[in-house]
């Protein structure tokens, strides 16, 4: 706006005197922005708070805003600070009850605690009201960093209507600019509400008012209104010759330096503020949401950001270079227009392949940024058309375009859309650079964030294919698992369990822990699972299992350290037998009185240790008990005892639940959630139900080939008692098999038959031959080899198992009656 000018009558000589004329005060000036909350704590602290009064924002954020600033005037109750300020607020009623209504304003010196410095504060507060948290915005500069008064000019920060200054429409656009980075719906009220209460003004001798714009990304608009005070000046000094002339021209030179300059330094000074704010996670996701965030609206109106599928579904490097077949993911899109104006035209999460005559498809083929500073209603329309089932035209016509490619390798992986709306600078040669740049960045946080998950599906897949399928049913016993990743980076690890079918109806309950994180301990709890299961196949007691185990770590290397709690169930006795190597004790809930109780087990020495005994304890059990076994990622939280996990354990296990799935969901949410858990979380938890005696049928027999038809009449008996008439011709035909084998190669004692009703029928022929049979194919001439062939093909499971006594053939048969349930 212009300014004042003075005139004297005349020089000594007569002659006219050249009118005394100070430079412009500019109101482009850089500004910190502050929000806070109804508690006035600080929710937000610009990087311009931070070079200003010399707090971080770690430090900032939750901390008193008038232990931090002097704007104790604009906060209702609150003391002033020592300092002496002026203080001006809009003329609007101050008896009103509750907040303030009206914004204020002040000037302070106050002293920087950092380093002594003092600085001279400039400051606006204006109120907020909404449905958010914010309460009051705070926009404050350094005072010494405005330009042109004059000496004897006292200058003050003050409100006005944005509307009595020329171009108020593009003040009004500015706003959002200084506003801290938020969605549309709450950046559109705050705006509304401050240019409702005044538009920040610097008040020049309380007679000239100068707005205030922030100090950033408009170099060809302050390029013209600077370009204007050399041309007034030119006007009101006319020039008596040359060299007047030619200092002009020198202004004007040095004008335009400066300019570039000083848009280079801005556009920096946003690639080093988005730069801090990206890449503060390797969630991929995440990632791409605070690329495309940080450009609204500081660079863009619009932007939207798409990924080749294949690099969002973490399935590794795309091969080759994109074409019109690549199908590209949509994963975010911020702007400043309306909340959800576009969601139906471009909406997040869609899958598209981008027609070959775009700009789109320019840039991702060439992976070279595209530039259209102005996209015509003809042009528009032509790019549009090459949409189906979509009209882009809304979004793209008579706006500025860029679009930018995200590489990592000179490999496109993705690209964003830029926008900026009509009446906002085009987009020019230097945003083309700037927007670049920040693909650049972002490619390189984008290239982290997708090996991440790459590695993260890696390690999920071989976790999962390494974790075993428990069946939840098996006989007199219900089992349910659950497995959490730990938190650490990569996230496998070598937590296992394990429920293993046993002869005699019996089931193996296995959890270890491999020592460390890694690739490494995952493959280590796979071999010592899968010794596990071999070894439990033999039937060895728990004490036993765990010294061959022992020995095998060792043999396979010095580093096979695991920690391991083994147990067997025997539902027909009713009796656990258990053994531990350095692992947490089991939980086991009492079904009679619902009690919790650490089990009192020996607890040996981790696997891979060597030359430490292990031993077997036996524990009696009733129907309907429970048995917990846990890794220590469950109870084990950094920086408390372990005993409180495992207390919290045992409170959580005793919680009644309608199934074993909602019993393990209430241990996990007890514990599985705790903060500071950084280990990976294996649980087994087993219901203990038992078989009744009635549900159990066994006979010794002579080792006579008579006693084969007297099996069968035994079998079918029983059958009939149990109501199986369906089941009795295939259980005589594979009964009669198995105890003409067993007959015909036990050596001493007697063959004992014995039939187990539960959800299946399961029989056991059992010898004290040690041999385990095999499966032979079986010549037509042959008389032998052909019993287990036919029970192969008519049980629905079989098997073999050595014992102490000698060995034991086993099959399931499935049962169409009424079968007994567990």
């Amino acid at each position: 706006m212009e300014q004042g000018t003075s005139r004297g009558d005349g020089g000594q000589d007569g002659a006219p005197r050249v009118p005394a004329r100070r430079t412009e005060v500019s109101g482009r000036i850089p500004l910190a922005v502050v929000v806070v909350d109804a508690d006035g704590l600080v929710t937000h602290w610009s990087s311009g708070a931070r070079k200003l009064f010399a707090h971080t924002r770690e430090q900032a954020i939750g901390a008193p805003a008038v232990d931090l600033m002097p704007v104790s005037g604009a906060l209702r109750g609150a003391d002033l600070p020592d300092e002496a300020y002026e203080t001006h607020r809009a003329e609007q009623d101050d008896t009103l009850d509750g907040p303030r209504t009206y914004p204020t304003a002040g000037r302070a010196r106050m002293t920087l605690a950092a380093d002594a410095a003092q600085v001279d504060v400039l400051w606006w507060a204006y109120p907020l009201a909404g449905p958010g948290p914010e309460r009051l915005l705070v926009l404050a500069a350094d005072a010494t960093a405005l330009t042109g008064a004059a000496p004897d000019e006292r200058y003050a920060p003050g409100f006005a209507l944005h509307t009595e200054f020329p171009g108020a429409e593009l003040l009004a656009d500015r706003l959002p600019d200084i506003l801290p980075n938020m969605g549309p719906a709450t950046g559109g009220r705050i705006v509304a509400q401050i240019l409702d209460l005044g538009y920040p003004v610097l008040e020049i001798s309380h007679h000239e008012r100068v707005p205030v714009t922030p100090d950033w990304g408009m170099p060809r608009y302050r390029e013209r209104q600077a370009r204007r005070a050399v041309r007034r000046r030119a006007a009101e000094q006319p020039p008596p010759g040359p060299a007047p002339l030619e200092d002009l021209e020198d202004d004007l030179a040095d004008l335009e330096e400066d300019l570039e300059h000083a848009a280079v330094r801005e556009r920096l000074e946003f690639l080093n503020e988005v730069s801090g704010r990206i890449g503060s996670s390797l969630d991929l996701a995440r990632t791409i949401r605070e690329v495309t965030s940080a450009a609204v609206p500081r660079f863009a109106d619009f932007a939207g950001t798409h990924l080749r599928a294949q690099v969002l579904a973490g399935e590794g490097f795309p091969d080759g270079p994109p074409d019109i077949t690549t199908v590209w993911h949509r994963v975010w899109v911020a702007h400043n227009d309306e909340p959800g104006r576009w969601d139906d035209t471009v909406p997040v999460g869609e899958s598209i392949a981008f027609p070959e005559h775009t700009p789109f498809f320019q840039c991702m083929v060439t992976g070279e940024p595209v530039l259209i500073p102005y996209i015509s209603d003809e042009l528009g329309d032509r790019i549009a058309g090459q949409f189906e089932k979509r009209d882009l035209r809304p979004l793209i016509n008579g706006r500025s375009i860029l679009i930018v490619p995200l590489k990592a390798r000179d490999v496109v992986l993705g690209f964003m859309v830029l926008l900026r709306r009509a009446g906002r600078e085009v987009f020019g040669d230097m945003d083309r650079t700037t927007g670049a740049e920040l693909a650049a960045r972002a490619g390189l946080v984008l290239d982290n964030a997708r090996m991440y998950t790459y590695q993260e599906n890696v390690a999920e897949t071989l976790q999962d294919s390494m974790l075993p399928q428990v069946t939840p049913r098996m006989a007199g016993c219900d089992t349910a698992t659950r497995y959490l990743p730990g938190t650490r980076l990569g996230r496998v690890g070598g937590d296992w369990f394990d429920a293993i079918k046993l002869s005699g109806s019996r089931t193996a309950l296995v959890v270890g822990d491999v020592m460390g994180h890694g690739l490494t301990s995952a493959a280590m709890m796979g071999q010592l699972r899968t010794a596990v299961q071999t070894m439990a196949a033999l039937d060895l007691p728990p004490a036993q299992l765990l010294r061959h185990l022992d020995d095998l770590a060792q043999r396979l290397g010095e580093h096979y350290l695991a920690t391991c709690l083994y147990a067997v169930y025997d539902p027909i006795r009713s009796e656990l037998l258990l053994a531990n190597a350095g692992h947490i004790p089991p939980v086991l809930v009492r079904a009679q009185d619902g009690r919790s109780a650490l089990l009192d087990l020996p607890t040996g020495a981790p696997i891979g240790v060597g030359g430490v005994p292990f031993e077997t304890a036996t524990v009696r059990v009733a129907p309907g008990d429970r048995l917990i076994l846990c890794t220590d990622g469950l109870v084990e939280v950094r920086g408390q005892d372990i005993g409180a996990g495992l207390a919290a354990l045992c409170e959580s296990a005793a919680h009644p639940a309608a199934s074993m799935d909602d019993a393990c969901d209430t241990v996990i949410r007890a514990l599985g959630q705790r903060g500071g858990r950084k280990d990976d979380v294996a649980l087994l938890m087993a219901r203990l139900g038992g078989i009744p005696p009635d549900d159990v049928a066994q006979w010794r027999l002579a080792l006579d080939p008579a006693e084969v038809g007297r099996a069968r009449g035994l079998v079918r008996e029983q059958l009939l008692r149990w109501g199986l008439p369906h089941a009795v011709e295939t259980a005589e035909l594979l009964v009669s098999e198995a105890v003409t084998n067993a007959v015909r190669h036990a050596h001493t004692h007697h063959v004992v038959l014995r039939l187990v009703r539960t959800e299946a029928l399961l029989c056991e022929v059992a010898d004290d031959d040690h041999e385990l049979p095999a499966l032979l194919d079986a010549r037509p001439d042959d008389e032998y080899g052909r019993g287990l062939r036919v029970i192969s093909e008519l049980a629905r499971e079989w098997g073999t198992s050595r014992t102490r006594q000698g060995k034991t053939v086993w099959f399931e048969q499935t049962l169409t009656g009424p079968a007994r349930h567990t």
